[in-house]
């Protein structure tokens, strides 16, 4: 009778540990595919036009800021 008492808890303890393991919220994330996916939206933004644009926009902004700083 004993054994039983202690294979249900012993097992029971697992399953439970098991249970949480799997549940947790970061099981399913992967944090490399994560930035893989960062890094590709971010390429697709600066080969696009408007991301050239942006891009072009800004550099011009912090010459000009970096120019009146000096001045």
């Amino acid at each position: 009778m004993i054994d039983y008492i202690a294979l249900s808890i012993g097992h029971g303890l697992l399953a439970y540990a098991f249970w949480h393991l799997f549940m947790r919220a970061g099981v399913d994330v992967d944090p490399l595919i994560s930035e893989i996916r960062d890094a590709e939206k971010a390429n697709r933004k600066a080969s696009s036009a408007s991301g050239r644009n942006a891009k072009r926009r800004a550099h011009v902004d912090d010459t000009i800021g970096n120019a009146e700083g000096r001045a």
